[in-house]
């Protein structure tokens, strides 16, 4: 099977550079099956880190192309890499091919583990988009919180000490004072600092890794011969004639 992990963001352009896209390839190569062909691409422009729903919507058009390339490449599945989920519904209506949502992912997965699930995020910006994504996901009723450990993407992929010092920090006052029996991690930079178990041995609770989670559940879904209903995700009818992302626009 083969995978493609889309960033939507050319964070490759940023001071983080082409190094962190393969530090973060070297990790869902560790995580996928033998059977599985996984790669990573950033996009060509946008937003350098998502951090607000207006980042979320400047993200989509070039994720959207990406996902088109995917498409035609042959691939099995797109994980989008960004744990607000940007576009989701609108890139599943542009392709047959299964797209994962990691923050979908992650939070379906944390309410068969326990009874309550809180989120740490990074800024306080999101705070509210997550807790309206756990609305649309349907498991709002479980949970209990979402918390910012203060520190922007760009800066925790600088310092990766001082974010997981934060992560363990705020989990813990979310198990403690929200009453959370399961974390999940609202960040796609906290997944790739692969610091789940760490975490886990720490807190005592499952602690949901959102990179490794959304990669796994991408081959499950393949395996089972699943991807998204088509009746939920209709493909719109100048994407069937054969447009591109890019043409739908007039300029």
């Amino acid at each position: 099977m083969k995978i493609r992990y889309i960033i939507p963001g050319p964070i490759s352009k940023t001071e983080l550079g082409k190094k962190e896209v393969e530090r973060r390839l070297g990790k869902l190569k560790k995580w996928a099956s033998s059977e599985t062909e996984v790669d990573i691409t950033d996009v060509d422009y946008g937003p350098a880190s998502i951090e607000s729903m207006f980042e979320e919507y400047l993200s989509i058009q070039g994720t959207a192309e990406e996902v088109q390339k995917a498409e035609k490449e042959g691939y099995d599945a797109v994980i989008i890499g960004c744990f607000g989920d940007p576009g989701l519904d609108g890139l599943r209506e542009i392709t047959d091919m299964l797209v994962v949502g990691p923050a979908g992912v992650s939070m379906s997965m944390a309410v068969t583990l326990g009874h309550k699930f809180s989120v740490v995020t990074v800024t306080d910006t999101i705070l509210a988009a997550l807790e309206k994504l756990a609305w649309e996901t349907g498991v709002y009723q479980k949970l209990a919180s979402v918390r910012a450990i203060d520190i922007p993407v760009i800066e925790l992929n600088k310092d990766h000490s001082r974010g997981v010092e934060r992560m363990i920090e705020i989990g813990k006052k979310a198990v403690k004072e929200d009453r959370a029996d399961v974390l999940v991690l609202g960040c796609m930079s906290m997944g790739f600092l692969d610091v789940a178990q760490k975490m886990m041995d720490e807190l005592g609770v499952p602690v949901i890794n959102p990179s490794q989670a959304s990669l796994k559940l991408a081959e499950a879904l393949i395996s089972c011969n699943l991807s998204h209903s088509p009746l939920a995700y209709q493909i719109p009818p100048k994407i069937r004639s054969g447009k591109t992302v890019k043409e739908l626009l007039l300029k």
